[in-house]
């Protein structure tokens, strides 16, 4: 037992921490470059080759204010929303930017990976800059054992053998935009040792969906530089599925004690008969039938089961109960995913852990919203970006009231959040959202071809 122990953290910390994971200092902008940093100009173009820089799409352009000051003199900025890449092992960095424009005012969200929100809105005046800091969590699909998790096919392409997603890719890619986007340089490291990773389990409600929002996308929001986010959530999951995609092998040998867990499952579960739209028909893994979870007997042992499990492995593990679905008719909570959203409790319970009712706040903020909860959520199932926002808080309130560690780590300017009045509402909702036409990274080879991937 010891040595399978000493085994574990020895994995844990290679993944986290890997030896040749590099330190970058970027400047951005047509100048030259301030000492110890490389230049990067908005012609820079990501390649294999040079192994940063950005990526197809929208074009940023370069400013140069000419002032005395290498570092933010220049920076570059962009009309529409922009992409920039560096290749790193997986594992956790530290990212610090300089934003501003010494001329004028700027603003600048920021977001990573596939549209994880890092920084809303950050605002700087003339002659100012500021320096932040947060941490991303990047990975590939790749185990220890030499196999990988299995891909669905909005994640991988089986006929050219291609990651479809910036999520499993092998870089770190931040997105820039908002109405005056100004980044003068970019620092990355890896993060530091006692940086706290918090995994999330989910579905598509939860994933880091390429368009609209999730609270799985928003959570890191809140979070300072003690915490990174790692959403291995994915639509079509269900708790027996995830087991059987090795997700979860992915995220035993990635942790290390004192991580968390977050697990919200129960959307798919339900499901029972039909054909999950993520996997081809003659994949197998696509069947609901296979994956269907009674509420009162597989679920609610499936998710203690995880709890469980996360513990032994030194995780705090949290179970957060399926949000509710709406009637788009009416505007008001179905009762669809009742028994999920009451069993998910139980399965905390016999877990012997933390647990948020999400499944009640989200009902609650639908009956506060009225007709608002209609934009609040992109389908009856699915939230759109101002229900993730509120989804967020609710995740935010539950760590607050769980009494966990954890609620240290949230960002000073983490609101209060009272889901009978819902604050921000929609006419206050102000966290800028880029276009929906955004574009997604193009496929981009992964070694050892289309069979890595392939079927289980």
């Amino acid at each position: 037992m010891k040595t399978s122990k000493i085994l574990l953290a020895a994995l844990a910390a290679l993944t986290l921490f890997p030896a040749q994971a590099q330190s970058f200092r970027f400047d951005f902008g047509s100048a030259s470059a301030a000492a110890g940093y490389t230049a990067v100009t908005a012609g820079t173009h990501y390649s294999e080759a040079l192994g940063y820089g950005f990526e197809p799409g929208a074009a940023p352009a370069d400013v140069d204010r000419a002032g005395r000051d290498a570092l933010t003199r220049d920076f570059v900025t962009g009309a529409e929303p922009f992409r920039f890449s560096v290749r790193l092992p997986e594992g956790n960095y530290k990212v610090t930017l300089t934003l501003g424009d010494i001329r004028g005012k700027s603003r600048t969200t920021v977001k990573s990976e596939v549209r994880r929100l890092m920084l809303e809105s950050v605002e700087t005046a003339r002659n100012e800059v500021k320096k932040l800091s947060f941490n991303v969590n990047i990975r590939t699909p790749q185990l220890s054992s030499g196999n990988s998790i299995k891909l669905n096919s909005r994640e991988w392409d089986a006929e050219t053998g291609t990651v479809k997603t910036f999520t499993w890719d092998d870089k770190l890619t931040l997105q820039f935009y908002d109405s005056a986007p100004a980044v003068c340089a970019l620092e990355i490291e890896p993060a530091a040792e006692d940086v706290v990773t918090v995994f999330i389990i989910g579905d598509s409600t939860v994933t880091d969906q390429p368009s609209g929002g999730t609270w799985g996308q928003y959570l890191p929001r809140w979070f300072d530089e003690h915490v990174a986010v790692s959403n291995h959530a994915e639509s079509g999951m269900t708790i027996k599925g995830f087991r059987f995609m090795r997700r979860w092998d992915k995220i035993m040998e990635s942790c290390r004690p004192g991580d968390y867990l977050l697990i919200q499952l129960g959307t798919n579960d339900e499901k029972s008969s039909g054909h999950d739209a993520m996997w081809p028909q003659e994949d197998l893994a696509g069947d609901w039938v296979r994956t269907h979870a009674d509420p009162e007997k597989d679920y609610v042992w499936g998710l203690a089961t995880m709890a469980l499990e996360a513990k032994r492995h030194g995780m705090i593990p949290v179970i957060v109960s399926p949000m509710t679905k709406i009637d788009r008719r009416t505007a008001m909570s179905t009762e669809l995913m009742t028994p999920y959203g009451i069993n998910a409790r139980r399965g905390a319970e016999l877990g012997e852990c933390a647990y948020i009712d999400l499944w009640g706040m989200s009902r609650e903020i639908v009956s506060a919203l009225g007709q608002d909860a209609l934009p609040a959520y992109a389908d009856g199932t699915h939230t759109d970006n101002f229900g993730a926002y509120l989804f967020s808080l609710c995740i935010v309130k539950g760590l607050r009231e769980s009494g966990l560690p954890l609620k240290d780590y949230l960002l000073p300017e983490t609101p209060d959040f009272n889901p009978k009045d819902p604050h921000p509402t929609l006419q206050e909702f102000s966290c800028p959202v880029e276009p929906r036409r955004a574009p997604q990274r193009p496929p981009m080879p992964q070694q050892g071809g289309q069979t890595q991937f392939g079927p289980l």
